[in-house]
């Protein structure tokens, strides 16, 4: 069936989306789909986010992210896709890297 294989979305956001409360939004609407991996902040000011479930699941997730939380607002998405490892058992979030 299309769209059920699992794959990896890794993906930067740039804009104004530290201290917005971006990684918790990002965080949230991962497992509101159930998708695995994590976020985090980065040095930089950007955040990024690697992401497991299947590429329609990914899409809608990477649409949220392109809309951010209220407060944020997203210059950037920088997007790779990669096939899904299975390394990870939920999606949490990091510590800046």
């Amino acid at each position: 069936m299309p769209g059920t294989e699992k794959q990896r979305l890794h993906a930067s956001i740039s804009g104004r989306v530290q201290g917005v409360g971006f990684r918790a939004f990002t965080a949230n609407q991962a497992n509101r789909l159930g998708l695995t991996g994590w976020v985090r902040n980065r040095y930089d000011g950007s955040v990024e986010t690697v992401a497991e479930g299947d590429r329609d699941t990914l899409e809608s997730f990477l649409r949220q992210l392109r809309n951010g939380p209220g407060p944020a607002y997203v210059d950037e998405v920088d997007v790779e896709w990669l096939p899904a490892t299975g390394e990870f058992s939920r999606f949490q979030m990091r510590m800046t890297g």
